[in-house]
């Protein structure tokens, strides 16, 4: 049971960053927690598209939304997320480039 949670897990976070613009909302809040407008000018996309993402990172249990008055703010559901984050960016990938070039299709890695 353990097992299919870790799965499950792990499945969800790689959903999350299968994504270029929910990459970019995880990687701005790893630092600090944000507003839905900042996000949107930060990133460079409609508030429309960033709302529909930040949908997805919530059902991924990935970030949470703290209402502030008529506002929410977002920010990571669990700080090691962000410590995960930072992982990942320190790795070295030895990556073919025959393998994976600059524009990768869906068969790549």
């Amino acid at each position: 049971m353990e097992a299919a949670l870790h799965s499950d897990a792990l499945a969800r976070f790689g959903h999350a960053l299968s994504d270029p613009t929910r990459t970019q909302i995880l990687l701005n809040l790893r630092t600090a927690a944000a507003y839905p407008s900042e996000l949107a000018d930060r990133i460079g996309v409609t508030r429309q598209i960033l709302s529909n993402h930040l949908a997805c990172l919530r059902g991924c249990g990935l970030v949470v939304a703290v209402p502030e008055g008529r506002r929410s703010r977002y920010e990571l559901a669990d700080a090691r997320i962000g410590h995960a984050l930072d992982d990942l960016l320190g790795l070295v990938l030895a990556v073919d480039p025959a393998c994976c070039p600059a524009a990768a299709t869906e068969e790549c890695c």
